[in-house]
């Protein structure tokens, strides 16, 4: 089963919409399989943008994500990459397609609430940084044949 990294960024925790985005990735038929709230450390965010570093960007990236708590968590289902990608929008909220949260909660890139891991290659990567592996917890939903089940 596929796994994928979904931050809530510190808008999206500073504007109270944990909640509403937990609640679309269950009602999307994702799992959560592991989840921490806390405040990044610089080390942990210059690990996590690492392929940023020298962008004129990057020092910003760092001071913002460092700059309130966040949300970090591992979510599964077939697909989770692309299903989390799908139902947060596009990078750009204005690009992003109705209904999505993006769409829905943001107006400006550097303030699209969430992150999503873009492949299942670096979503290993960024499970990795994020969670020891024994914080990551298997378990079988009731509903997972509803959701996952094959005619």
């Amino acid at each position: 089963m596929e796994q994928t990294l979904v931050l809530i960024k510190p808008d999206g925790i500073q504007r109270g919409l944990t909640g509403e985005i937990i609640k679309r990735l269950e009602n999307r038929g994702l799992k959560l399989v592991a989840a921490k709230f806390l405040l990044v450390n610089e080390s942990l965010a210059k690990k996590h943008y690492a392929v940023h570093e020298g962008k004129p960007f990057y020092a910003g990236l760092i001071k913002y994500i460092t700059s309130s708590p966040l949300m970090a968590m591992v979510w599964e289902g077939p697909q989770a990459v692309a299903a989390v990608r799908q139902t947060m929008g596009a990078t750009r909220p204005t690009e992003a397609a109705p209904g999505s949260i993006r769409h829905d909660y943001a107006l400006e890139v550097g303030r699209n609430l969430t992150h999503a891991s873009d492949s299942v290659e670096n979503a290993k990567i960024e499970i990795s940084i994020w969670f020891k592996p024994e914080e990551i917890v298997s378990w079988e939903r009731a509903t997972d044949a509803w959701i996952q089940g094959q005619n």
